[in-house]
């Protein structure tokens, strides 16, 4: 514990880095990073957004490997089909991924910011490298605004503003490919606007977003709106792993002298000497010998911040882990001969007590949560049929009697097929052998993915219904496969 954290108000907490004290947005012109924390997140990136622009045209037999039609509400998991009826499957992985990053937040922090997040990868890696690659690094950004309009600054800021628009226009047509399909998105493409006019507004809208976002929101949206950053403060502790400033190492800051003092005057230093001299013991007190930190206070970790904290101010919110301050700190460090690591990924015991513990009670507790949730998870998904079928008595009608001894009972049925394949099943009774079904219309043809519905009558000998209300078992068959079985209630007369 040191002097500045023990008299540390936490006031920079009250406000974030790019808002004034009059509510006004502070730009913010980081400093390129340069490091080898950068170049791997760097190579990260460049796998992520191979598989991000590839995965809409990637298909497992027929089906494409994922594809989110919300509002056709049709469902690819892996090439699996999910209909509406499958939500319980989808509720229930919602809530593993929950806990998962509940517990990922709990031991690494905002790793997955820093490394795996679609904001901070476009941002970092594709719109801020086409700002240094344009207009060059901060300190030419901020120049080149502060200039005034001549064809240089104009001529930058047409051909920055123009890539700004085509990567948003690429982002748009990609996130629509995971919701529609690609097929659908180059139907849009090469028709004419008023032919798919809301696909065409579509993709204004998403290409609107995704560049107002990148180009003037930016930080702001992990700052801000993000909720997973204010999950910080709630799921983090002492023992999570993140971005942090080893205080112990670093404090007091100060600058380093790079030359020798000059040497002092000998008659001078005697007559200071004497002049320190405590009257009533005649010993002279020295100066009191101040030790500095390895930090220097080159505020080169502020000036790399793509979010504008002080690293060195304690964890904060606004960090995404980007790890740009480790890469500065760690030049530094090279040049002024001392050990890497002042900033680096540890926890708050780690640089206090140097002690790492990342199976803490909540870890263990998040842990068995979650491995209860896959266990469950991978219950239902073995439990998940090819076909459903949902069979209901319709509404309003009573059963009747026919002039061979039977008891009929009139029901609506919804089938659906969740394969590739082509089904046409067989309704078959295992507890009622003698019972007959009589379709309205032609026997139900499960296409693939597809939905088949219709009205059929189910016809019981009288002798095998004997009670008011019971229950019935319907079993569909293709040839030996049992594809789904289902309950239904059957009306009959009292006796």
């Amino acid at each position: 514990m040191n002097a500045n954290e023990i008299n540390d108000t936490e006031e920079y907490r009250n406000s974030i880095k790019t808002v004034d004290s009059d509510g006004k947005r502070i730009w913010i012109y980081p400093k390129k990073p340069k490091g080898s924390w950068t170049n791997a997140r760097t190579y990260v990136s460049w796998v992520l957004l191979a598989v991000l622009f590839a995965l809409p045209f990637v298909k497992i037999n027929g089906n494409p490997l994922i594809r989110l039609d919300i509002l056709g509400r049709d469902f690819y998991l892996f090439g699996m089909h999910f209909t509406p009826q499958d939500f319980h499957l989808f509720v229930v992985a919602m809530l593993t991924l929950v806990v998962f990053i509940a517990l990922f937040t709990v031991v690494f922090g905002r790793l997955f910011c820093g490394w795996v997040c679609p904001q901070t990868i476009f941002m970092e890696m594709v719109f801020r490298k086409i700002e240094y690659w344009v207009e060059g690094d901060s300190s030419a950004q901020k120049r080149l605004n502060k200039a005034p309009w001549t064809p240089e600054k104009i001529r930058k800021k047409v051909i920055k503003q123009t890539l700004f628009i085509l990567v948003a226009v690429l982002i748009a047509h990609t996130f629509l490919s995971y919701l529609i399909g690609p097929e659908r998105v180059f139907n849009i493409i090469t028709s004419s606007p008023s032919e798919n006019f809301g696909g065409f507004l579509a993709m204004i809208g998403f290409t609107g977003a995704f560049y107002f976002v990148f180009a003037s929101l930016r930080e702001q949206v992990c700052t801000t709106i993000c909720p997973y950053g204010r999950l910080q403060g709630v799921l983090t502790d002492n023992d999570t792993i993140q971005v942090a400033y080893d205080f112990v190492r670093g404090e007091p800051r100060g600058k380093k002298k790079r030359k020798p003092a000059r040497k002092a005057n000998p008659i001078a230093s005697m007559q200071a000497a004497v002049a320190d001299t405590d009257s009533a013991t005649g010993v002279s007190e020295a100066p009191p010998l101040k030790v500095l930190g390895d930090c220097i206070d080159c505020t080169l970790c502020v000036q790399v911040c793509p979010t504008g904290i002080d690293i060195r101010d304690g964890v904060q919110l606004e960090c995404v882990n980007c790890t740009a301050c480790m890469d500065a700190c760690d030049e530094v460090m090279v040049k002024i001969d001392r050990p890497k690591g002042l900033i680096r990924y540890d926890s708050h015991n780690g640089v206090v007590n140097q002690t790492r513990n990342i199976f803490t009670p909540r870890a263990i507790a998040y842990s068995i949560a979650l491995g209860v949730l896959i266990i469950v998870n991978i219950i239902l998904f073995a439990g998940r049929t090819n076909v459903e079928a949902i069979i209901l008595r319709t509404p309003g009608k009573l059963y009747y009697e026919t002039e061979q001894g039977e008891i009929s009972n009139l029901y609506n049925y919804q089938l659906f097929n969740k394969t590739t394949e082509l089904y046409v099943p067989e309704f078959r009774f295992p507890d009622h052998p003698d019972a007959k079904i009589q379709f309205i219309g032609d026997a139900p043809e499960l296409t693939p993915d597809m939905m088949s519905e219709g009205a059929f009558f189910i016809l019981l000998p009288e002798d095998q219904v004997q009670e008011r209300k019971q229950s019935i078992k319907i079993e569909l068959w293709e040839g030996d496969k049992l594809l789904e079985s289902t309950e239904t209630n059957f009306l009959g007369p009292i006796k």
